[in-house]
């Protein structure tokens, strides 16, 4: 089996060195950059399992880099962790609104950073994640929204839509229990794994970004208002 790999987009070489060092030793294939531009290049050039991508970095930022990579066509769809000093919780939508998987803040623990990025990779293959096993390998609904489970592709009014691997799993959980309310708690339970650190504020956050992507078939994800979310029956 080829080793993960894994890109780590980050200016400090101290952090480089250690970083490296960590996902080395776990059977990792590491490529590091220095900047943005250096890390779009590398993508451009070869495909990565994951990235790390720092916030402040010299000339092209890591928002700008992640926005970037998910308007693209080959690596849209690769996770992608933020890493930054920047923890507040504005700061941590903004770049989940930007399309990152997950976001760390400096001082952080490698071991814990190397278990978020196993997360993401579980959730990143066929049948990876905490979402309940389903035979479903398509689902057709109104506004012409269709979900490949098996291929991980979503096409609305037929356009590709694309998705962050965060918000596929989240349109996953509700459109495979159409009429079923899901908690906030329950898509990070579900989605992410019991016990992450993160905000109910987050999924609000990432909703808004999976309605503005699907357009006219957004209105297929209904709130319930102090309760959570549920995907619209088939009338």
């Amino acid at each position: 089996m080829p080793k993960p790999s894994i890109l780590i987009i980050e200016d400090d070489e101290d952090i480089q060195r250690l970083l490296s060092y960590q996902f080395i030793k776990n059977g990792f294939s590491v490529t590091c950059a220095d900047s943005g531009e250096e890390g779009l290049e590398a993508l451009s050039q070869e495909r990565f399992d994951c990235l790390i991508l720092d916030i402040m970095l010299p000339g092209m930022d890591g928002l700008d880099v992640c926005s970037r990579i998910r308007q693209g066509s080959e690596n849209h769809s690769m996770p992608i962790i933020m890493l930054t000093a920047k923890g507040e919780e504005q700061d941590i939508i903004t770049g989940l609104d930007t399309g990152a998987d997950d976001y760390v803040t400096k001082p952080f623990s490698p071991k814990v950073l190397l278990a978020r990025v196993n997360v993401l990779l579980r959730r990143s293959q066929i049948g990876g994640g905490g979402i309940e096993e389903s035979n479903m390998e398509k689902f057709d609904a109104a506004e012409g929204l269709e979900i490949d489970f098996e291929c991980f592709s979503v096409t609305a009014d037929n356009k590709p839509v694309s998705l962050t691997m965060s918000e596929f799993k989240i349109l996953s959980l509700l459109a495979k229990k159409p009429g079923r309310v899901f908690s906030r708690q329950q898509i990070i339970d579900e989605v992410m794994g019991q016990g992450y650190t993160v905000t109910s504020r987050t999924v609000d956050v990432q909703i808004h970004g999976l309605r503005k992507k699907l357009g006219a078939a957004g209105s297929l994800i209904e709130t319930v208002r102090g309760v959570g979310y549920r995907f619209k029956r088939k009338e």
